[in-house]
């Protein structure tokens, strides 16, 4: 069975309120002969940024798949393709920020980044660990989905805040 586990909720929208509270001035602020290049500019970043995090995770009783877009691929994110039974082990590394990332290692020595921002990522787990036979219980997502949401919600405010300073 093929099961699709997309980027969350949360994250995809923290960085998608993000970019609009960052750039929704822009046009309002450029000179009249920038008013169009900045608006066709501004909706091209935001299909951009709604693109980039449009990744998913795919997992069957075979192999775990990451799919990300095209233009993704251009900016330099790979697809890749593990068979569960390459995978040897799952070992961490810390990050600068005092979390830990996750890689999967295959029997060929090969290194894939396990995905930790996508939805469901508990029932995600149960299934790496039913088909590798490797522990999970130490495994949880990149950063705390409250960063995600604290994020979104200042984002948003901060886009509250710039029309309600635009329209007066």
């Amino acid at each position: 069975m093929i099961e699709k586990y997309k980027t969350h909720f949360f994250v995809k929208s923290s960085l998608i309120s993000l970019y609009l509270a960052l750039t929704i001035p822009i046009p309002f602020i450029s000179l009249n002969k920038f008013k169009f290049p900045s608006i066709f500019l501004f909706v091209l970043g935001l299909y951009l940024i709604i693109n980039i995090t449009s990744d998913y995770v795919e997992t069957s009783n075979n192999k775990i798949t990451y799919k990300s877009t095209f233009i993704a691929k251009f900016l330099g994110k790979k697809n890749w393709e593990i068979s569960w039974k390459d995978i040897k082990l799952i070992k961490s590394l810390p990050t600068s920020q005092g979390s830990k990332v996750y890689y999967f290692n295959t029997v060929q020595g090969d290194n894939f980044l396990l995905p930790q921002r996508v939805e469901n990522f508990e029932k995600f787990l149960v299934i790496v660990s039913e088909n590798t036979g490797i522990d999970i219980s130490d495994i949880s997502y990149i950063s705390p989905l409250w960063t995600y949401k604290l994020l979104t919600f200042l984002s948003v405010l901060m886009v509250v805040g710039e029309l309600f300073a635009f329209l007066n």
